[in-house]
């Protein structure tokens, strides 16, 4: 063949992989051969910390093993007969993950044989809602640990969230994010259940878990990750209701000189509680008059938000973060509003219909109001300077649609619209203006069912709602 058509080809050979979900019993990493096998050869599997098992003259050597994994590794019988090199390990831990090399050598140390398998864990994962009290972290061993064995769960930023050492829990050594929320088990060291409770988690608290144990050369034993969720709570109430309350409560010890501060998904400022006090100043107007914290909340914890009058304009999700006087975040939560846009139904010929609208009493005297019509874009109806503006309206609503007297003052923002028909039917929306920023606004879903014309056996018309089923009449019929 001419070098021109000399082709050259390369085979691939991936390294196998070996799943398993953490907190097994015990895990396999095969390996298999058809080759013939001396009797006196030798057969060594390794990984980064070193020896795992070693088998030569025909047995097990356990003195050659890395301390880790005395008791933990078992091989075959006959295994140089049958070919079956495969290695069993015992309680294998997150932190033994990566690659193992089983090499075969003859008496005078030539390699007659290699093969890599990697072992892989899938992390568990605790998954719950910030309303519970407590989560459970699972971290358990069988490997037996000494006396002086420290205990440290660290989440992924480096953050320490519980130490255990010398026979104690260590708080000092905690990030004070967590101080007085972790707890471990009793008599750990002697049962291995080294889990950790984490008390009233929030979304805040979402990240990957790892416990890990030394000892007291600074060795690791064990190593687990655990991956934590914590869902953002939802609050769905109806349009129209007077109040909702944004749920948070904490155990955590909290300073009489912190600062609450709840937040919407816009970074506009809810409500912020300093210095012994609330401070309206520095809320954003949308929520002016609409906001109330419990007193004495840091001493109770409870440091939930009532929003009076909710609207679907209010539907975000609200952050409370607690600050220590130096700025330090020392708690954090989040809880989604949904509010359902209200829903108005009549039928075609009554005399009006409303779309309510009611907020705070005492809005500003120089706010805008304008109610809105979508798909396409209408002006429904103004008020502005203190009275309506009938020549900003639409043509299809002149002389159709009314709103209280001294609705700035009173806070009902409700629309009266006159012979509604069919054609009325779509969405509306409704927004409070001072200047160019918007302090209130509201959507309501207007339904008008169409009266249908129907003719009966006796030639008679009759008028039916359309939503009705349109099945013509029937005549009476005498007995």
């Amino acid at each position: 063949m001419s070098p021109s058509k000399l082709m050259l080809c390369f085979v691939v050979l991936s390294v196998p992989q070996v799943e398993v979900d953490s907190g097994v019993e015990s895990v396999q990493l095969p390996f298999n051969t058809t080759l013939h096998l001396p009797e006196d050869a030798k057969v060594e599997w390794m990984n980064i910390y070193g020896k795992v098992h070693v088998y030569e003259n025909g047995s097990d050597q356990p003195e050659e093993q890395h301390q880790v994994y005395r008791g933990r590794t078992k091989m075959n019988e006959d295994l140089l007969k049958t070919g079956d090199l495969s290695l069993t390990l015992k309680h294998p831990t997150d932190g033994e993950a990566g690659k193992y090399t089983c090499t075969v050598y003859s008496r005078e140390g030539k390699i007659l044989l290699k093969k890599r398998v990697e072992l892989q864990f899938r992390v568990p994962q605790v998954e719950v809602v910030t309303e519970v009290k407590s989560i459970q972290l699972p971290c358990k061993t069988t490997i037996h640990l000494p006396r002086d064995t420290k205990v440290e769960w660290m989440v992924k930023s480096s953050k320490k969230v519980h130490v255990y050492q010398n026979g104690s829990d260590w708080p000092e050594d905690q990030d004070q994010s967590y101080r007085g929320r972790t707890e471990l088990r009793r008599n750990l060291l002697k049962t291995g259940d080294l889990s950790l409770t984490l008390k009233y988690p929030t979304d805040w608290d979402n990240s990957t878990y790892t416990c890990t144990a030394y000892n007291n050369r600074k060795k690791i034993l064990i190593k687990k990750e655990v991956v934590l969720k914590v869902k953002v709570p939802q609050v769905e109430v109806d349009s129209g209701v007077e109040s909702v309350q944004l749920p948070f409560n904490t155990t955590l010890h909290l300073p009489e000189d912190a600062k609450v501060e709840w937040m919407d998904s816009d970074d506009d400022k809810v409500h912020v509680y300093k210095n012994g006090s609330d401070q309206p100043e520095e809320q954003d107007q949308v929520y002016r008059d609409r906001t109330k914290m419990n007193e004495d909340l840091l001493k109770t914890g409870d440091l939930s938000l009532t929003l009076k009058h909710p609207t679907d304009g209010d539907n975000y999700t609200y952050t409370c973060t607690v600050y220590s006087r130096e700025g330090n975040i020392l708690l954090k939560r989040k809880v989604e509003l949904k509010v359902r846009v209200c829903q108005v139904e009549v039928e075609e010929g009554a005399e009006s219909v409303q779309l309510p609208f009611n907020t705070t009493q005492n809005l500003p005297g120089d706010g805008r109001v304008e109610w809105r019509r979508y798909g396409p874009h209408r002006t429904v109806h103004l008020y502005k300077n203190g009275s309506d503006q009938p020549h900003k309206q639409h043509q299809a609503y002149r002389d159709r649609t009314k709103m209280n007297e001294d609705l700035l003052k009173t806070g009902d923002l409700s629309l009266t619209l006159k012979h509604p028909t069919e054609r009325d039917s779509g969405e509306y929306g409704c927004g409070v203006w001072r200047n160019d920023d918007i302090m209130r606004w509201k959507t309501v879903q207007l339904k008008v069912r169409g009266r249908v014309q129907v003719q009966d056996q006796t030639g008679d018309i009759r008028n039916r709602s359309s939503s009705i089923d349109p099945t013509p009449l029937m005549a009476d019929q005498s007995v």
